[in-house]
């Protein structure tokens, strides 16, 4: 039987209003749904997936040509979020990427650049030393790309702002309150919580590491992600400020990078690896929080050798999930296109500089409407054997 009208307590419960889900939520109440948003923390903790102060914000996207749309959605939504806030959101620096020519980094970003006639500007070797001294023992074949649609998100921020221009416009939002099961039932989703439950048409679920748990057969892996910030090794060094020292991804050895930015608030300079062995697995209720020296071992060395006016020890480090999707693309969809659910996750370390787009590409789906960028890269039904996603 088919749940009555009556019985419905809103159009869209969002649960989990971190990166994804503020965006979303947002979205939705603009688009002038009902909408009731959850989270088991306070928006803007630091918890999950969006701690840390800053993220990179990169439009000449290596990792998929169709995510520069996305970023550039993103950047609109943003500028427009700003209004909501007195907090900065976005600061855009300009960024460069560092490698061989024939490295995934260089490759990914000109294809990205090429695909989308974006300002790029290719830089020889002598021209990155010169620009950006702060690198150090760079290799003979190492070549640049400068990104100057490039910038420093602020996340705590964003969140905070998505979820506040959320209830001014409509929403009811609860906080600290933990979703304990998701029913899927005849014409819409029964939402549970500890203290109560909620019916309503859809379900958007974008609980970042927690996600699996809520939607299984997802197939996400959440990793344990140290984040790492580092301070001139002499103190009157003024050359890693962020205005000095902008974003970058720079390519060290096979398949992996060093990446970061200069001094943006009091935490100092922020670097860190792509790939670690010691980024392991976790159970996002049984994470370990505390800090050993392995946590530092490798981006340490990678500092010291391709840093050196940094000093190698860091002078904090926290840290934060990543959760991978086995071709390290997001997740944003309808599983099985079941028309009671959406799903949005696998962030894979570099979802948040789309997120305010990510969030209206889910209001997009939850509403029926057109969507501001094929979706089909991000199809949550792109693993299943009978798979309907073809890569580019």
């Amino acid at each position: 039987m088919t749940t009555a009208l009556a019985d419905f307590d809103a159009d869209v419960a969002v649960v989990g209003l971190g990166a994804l889900g503020s965006h979303a939520a947002w979205q939705l109440a603009v688009r002038r749904s009902q909408v009731i948003g959850i989270d088991q923390f306070s928006p803007g903790h630091a918890l999950g997936s969006s701690g840390g102060e800053s993220r990179l914000f990169r439009v000449a996207c290596l990792e998929h040509r169709d995510l520069v749309t996305m970023a550039r959605r993103s950047r609109r939504l943003w500028q427009e979020l700003q209004t909501h806030t007195a907090e900065p959101i976005l600061e855009i620096t300009g960024g460069v990427v560092i490698g061989p020519a024939d490295s995934y980094v260089i490759t990914g970003t000109l294809a990205a650049a090429e695909a989308h006639d974006l300002p790029v500007e290719r830089l020889t070797r002598e021209q990155v030393v010169k620009r950006f001294p702060q690198h150090q023992n760079l290799a003979a074949e190492v070549v640049g790309v400068w990104d100057p649609e490039a910038g420093v998100i602020c996340p705590e921020a964003a969140i905070i702002a998505a979820v506040d221009a959320a209830r001014a416009a409509g929403a009811e939002i609860y906080t600290n309150t933990k979703v304990t099961a998701i029913d899927l039932i005849d014409g819409g989703a029964t939402v549970r919580t500890a203290t109560g439950s909620f019916t309503v048409r859809q379900v958007v679920v974008t609980t970042g590491p927690w996600l699996g748990q809520l939607v299984p057969g997802l197939e996400l892996n959440p990793t344990r992600t140290p984040m790492t910030w580092f301070a001139p090794a002499d103190p009157a060094d003024d050359s890693f400020t962020l205005e000095k020292f902008p974003v970058f991804i720079r390519s060290i050895g096979q398949r992996n990078s060093i990446w970061g930015h200069g001094a943006a608030h009091p935490n100092g300079v922020k670097i860190g690896p792509d790939h670690d062995e010691n980024f392991v697995s976790v159970d996002p209720d049984r994470i370990d929080r505390g800090i050993s020296g392995r946590d530092y071992a490798l981006v340490s060395g990678l500092v010291a050798k391709a840093l050196p006016g940094l000093d190698p020890i860091p002078t904090r480090i926290t840290t934060c999930m990543v959760t991978h999707t086995r071709d390290d693309q997001f997740i944003i969809g309808r599983p099985r296109a079941d028309p009671r659910l959406v799903v949005g996750g696998g962030d894979s370390g570099h979802a948040f500089k789309h997120a305010a787009a990510i969030g209206e590409l889910i209001a997009q789906i939850v509403t029926g409407k057109a969507t501001h960028v094929d979706p089909a890269f991000v199809d949550p039904d792109r693993f299943l054997p009978t798979e309907r996603y073809r890569p580019n």
